[in-house]
């Protein structure tokens, strides 16, 4: 009953992850507007036919085939995808016959995908695309498997613990933030056994690892936290790998070590179990959890907790599945957009005040 994001930007953000160099949206100029304009900051040239009324009457596909041309003329892109829009699908625009038509010397991945895509979960508009891209070998067909069984099960996860559950969700901005933070800091100093959990996913882990660089030890020399995180470097796509690899470097440039790396950051919705069992076998008594935190079963535990999420709307639900605090980052994906290290944090900043007025 509230906006969700679409299967079109999903297919968006997979060619992204695919290295693609030019995406061309078959549809009004003005949709998708700002996921097109979010990532072109990561380096992909994000164009459109522009389709007018006209169109939706007599076809576009000569424009798309102008287009094709033109970009390839433009960027002299290897890799070009081509993103069906909900105008398109309508017409019933034949996407790869005006792919053929083009005939450029680019690998081309043409993805009929439109804002009520399977059954309008955003996931379907980026397995469609891995489907594409394991058709035409750019990627081997047991990591296109791999990864859809993953995007199926982060769907299970918002159906029945995030915000697609059905029900009107009215969003939240959590709680303070500041308060927040001195209660994870008093509990380092208390000398309780406290862990920090990143169960993030793509690129917006840069901006929820922030606080695990934090010199959390000054509090504290005999209780530094446990830190555990979905930091794979050899798990997923290469431009995923590398966000792994990035972070990782940096956690450890600060002085913080990862202590239980639970997966790669596509495998969120599996690695919150992992995650939960490491915190009962290290016998966590405070935990925060952050990037994903509906997909670790808190309810499970026994234990005083913090969901940091970037979802207005998941504030409530993650109240309710039994997080003793929640607060909420706002615009992770544009604010991390384009970046290759680790960006500041709102909570990182309350907890960076509040260390230096404690110690």
């Amino acid at each position: 009953m509230h906006p969700r994001p679409s299967p079109i930007a999903a297919s968006l953000y997979t060619l992204r992850d695919l290295d693609a160099d030019v995406i061309i949206l078959h549809g009004p100029h003005g949709c998708c507007f700002r996921t097109g304009r979010l990532l072109e900051t990561d380096g992909v040239r994000v164009l459109t036919t522009a389709m007018s009324e006209q169109d939706f009457i007599f076809g576009a596909s000569d424009k798309l085939t102008e287009t094709l041309r033109k970009a390839y003329e433009m960027f002299s892109p290897q890799l070009v995808g081509v993103v069906g829009t909900c105008a398109s699908m309508i017409i019933g625009e034949d996407l790869k016959e005006a792919v053929q038509r083009a005939s450029i010397p680019a690998r081309v991945l043409a993805v009929e995908s439109h804002g009520g895509f399977g059954e309008g979960d955003n996931t379907e508009g980026a397995i469609i695309v891995l489907e594409a891209a394991a058709e035409q070998g750019i990627i081997p067909k047991e990591e296109a498997e791999r990864q859809i069984k993953m995007l199926k099960l982060a769907t299970e996860i918002e159906k029945t613990r995030g915000m697609a559950q059905g029900e009107y969700i009215r969003p939240s901005y959590g709680d303070d933030k500041d308060e927040v933070a001195l209660r994870v800091l008093e509990a380092i100093m208390e000398g309780r056994r406290v862990a920090f959990v990143l169960n993030a996913k793509k690129e917006t882990s840069y901006l929820f690892a922030d606080i695990l660089t934090l010199p959390f030890s000054s509090l504290n020399p005999d209780n530094s936290p446990i830190i555990i995180a979905n930091l794979d470097r050899d798990v997923g796509l290469p431009r995923i790998r590398r966000h792994a690899e990035s972070i990782l470097s940096e956690i450890e440039r600060s002085g913080n070590r990862v202590d239980h790396i639970t997966g790669g950051l596509d495998e969120y919705p599996i690695t919150g179990a992992r995650a939960a069992e490491i915190l009962r076998n290290e016998k966590i008594e405070f935990a925060v959890v952050s990037g994903v935190p509906h997909a670790l079963p808190v309810e499970e535990l026994n234990i005083e907790s913090v969901a940091v999420t970037d979802g207005p709307r998941l504030v409530e639900p993650l109240r309710e599945l039994g997080y003793t605090h929640v607060v909420a980052e706002l615009d992770a994906h544009a604010r991390t957009l384009g970046q290759s290290s680790i960006v500041e944090s709102d909570f990182g900043d309350a907890l960076r005040r509040n260390i230096e007025k404690v110690i």
